[in-house]
């Protein structure tokens, strides 16, 4: 019998929870302790299998099927490919740099581990999950510890952000599952009897016996949870309030992760199984891919809390993931998946040194900060290599996300006008530039303020998690290839499904 890989990877999180669950609540280093040590060994595992990851096929693998409901043919199916591969990665890498992030907490640590590690469990299990049903109540299970983060340890108007992050992301996940619903029992039409096997439906368009509008409305009933999720212009709102909010480690998950869910179902998922709608339905999304990327980033120049601007630069980065899947190219979709990759760790770092300088600091107002460079020469730096990671610097992950969905979108031939809509979207990275070098001026440079006079630096823990995060960044900018050959096996099969 084969060792479930994946399995572990996912519940080791969940075990480490139910540790720290019996241990007392007056032993936070303990406590964050178990959290480290189970986050590492899922991260240590998953990094194995990257490695040891077939290179020469494109089929699931590391596969586990097992009859979980038989009465309604659901499975526990669980395996990854060239697509999900980098993504549980970058869970596990996340959710282990979260816990050092979080390694200051002091109010009740123990709750907010417990919730810290069922967050990665449900993002891991989404990931891994070849089972729409399964899917689902692992795109659910993050519902509960993340309003949790937000409302307790988050700041400002933390309960307010909370209940509008549960709500959007409930009538998303309703549409959703009407939509699973829907396509499981339609496909008994195909198969004899319904499943939620996505390997199954996703073969070669054994949908095509079901009337092409219905196939349409199931299409956009999925892809709306998707889209809440992503978050896509007009369902965005939820994301700056929730950011600004949250707790740093929280959102660094957010951001780095749990947007990407979003992403990876709409390939995984809208383009995979219905890609005669996802062809139908190019042209709309592709125009508000290139909305969400010009108005997250003009939205981000008026923006003077520094959350809240990286927040809003989210949006306009996940725009190019939304151009890159629609643009429906084989270079396209590779560039949009190693841009769910590089958002996550670039963006993901950006909110960690957001949290670092209000941590030194106690402020996250733009106007009020100003001359850091010669208190923390360390966290300037690292922030800075963020920042034009963000803008897409060539030797950053950024830039080679970004040049494979520009190049990818410009010669899609889905539908007439792409390379308008691609020159539009190029425009994104020049209002990037401008707002990211202008916030790195006016926080860090000019006259030093006299009261931030002995301001400490990074400490050790710090450096050594913002540090990976630069590492990461450097290595995927140079040699994309270790990225990109995986994504690519993913890729492939779904673009023999989209017969452009």
């Amino acid at each position: 019998m084969s060792i479930p890989y994946l399995s572990i990877i996912i519940f080791l999180p969940v075990v480490g929870a139910v540790i720290i669950a019996f241990l007392p609540g007056n032993r936070p280093r303990a406590i964050r302790m178990v959290a480290a040590g189970f986050t590492l060994v899922a991260l240590a595992i998953s990094l194995g299998l990257f490695l040891w990851f077939d290179r020469s096929s494109s089929a699931v693998q590391f596969r586990e099927q097992v009859a979980w409901i038989p009465a309604i043919n659901a499975q526990y199916y669980m395996g990854v490919d060239g697509l999900s591969m980098p993504m549980v990665l970058l869970t596990t890498l996340l959710g282990f740099l979260a816990v050092l992030v979080s390694w200051k907490v002091q109010l009740r640590p123990k709750e907010y581990f417990i919730s810290l590690l069922i967050l990665e469990t449900g993002i891991l299990g989404v990931f891994s999950s070849l089972d729409l049903l399964l899917f689902f109540l692992f795109w659910e299970v993050e519902l509960i510890p993340m309003y949790l983060l937000i409302s307790i340890w988050g700041s400002g108007r933390k309960e307010y952000s909370a209940i509008k992050f549960v709500i959007y992301t409930l009538v998303g996940s309703a549409l959703m599952l009407a939509g699973i619903l829907v396509l499981y029992f339609s496909s008994a039409q195909v198969f004899g009897q319904p499943t939620f096997d996505m390997m199954r439906l996703a073969g070669a368009a054994p949908l095509n016996n079901i009337a092409l509008a219905l196939r349409l409305a199931t299409f956009m009933l999925i892809f709306f949870g998707f889209a809440v999720k992503l978050p896509m212009f007009p369902l965005h709102t939820w994301l700056p309030d929730a950011h600004t909010d949250a707790p740093t480690a929280v959102s660094v998950i957010l951001a780095g992760v749990l947007l990407k869910m979003g992403g990876y179902g709409m390939i995984r998922i809208c383009v995979s199984i219905f890609p005669e709608a996802a062809r139908y339905w190019a042209p709309l999304l592709v125009m508000l891919a290139v909305v969400s990327v010009l108005y997250g980033a003009a939205v981000t120049l008026r923006q003077k809390d520094l959350k809240r601007l990286i927040a809003y630069s989210s949006i306009s980065h996940m725009g190019y993931v939304l151009l890159g899947i629609f643009a429906l190219t084989q270079v396209s979709l590779i560039g949009a998946t190693l841009q769910m990759f590089s958002h996550g760790i670039i963006t993901g770092l950006l909110f960690a040194m957001v949290g670092l300088v209000y941590d030194k600091t106690h402020v996250r107002q733009i106007p009020e900060l100003g001359g850091l460079a010669r208190q923390m020469p360390i966290i300037v730096v690292v922030f800075s290599v963020a920042g034009l990671a963000s803008l897409g610097l060539p030797g950053t992950s950024g830039f080679a996300a970004e040049f494979l969905v520009f190049l990818g979108s410009f010669f899609s031939t889905a539908f007439q006008g792409m390379q308008a809509y691609t020159v539009l979207g190029v425009l994104g990275i020049v209002i990037t530039a401008g707002y990211i070098l202008w916030m790195l001026e006016r926080v860090f440079f000019g006259p030093p303020k006299e009261r931030y006079q002995g301001v400490p630096d990074a400490d050790a823990i710090e450096m050594a998690c913002i540090f990976t995060f630069v590492a990461a960044i450097i290595i995927i900018g140079v040699y994309p290839r270790v990225l990109t050959d995986v994504i690519n096996l993913g890729i492939l099969p779904i673009i023999g499904r989209l017969g452009l």
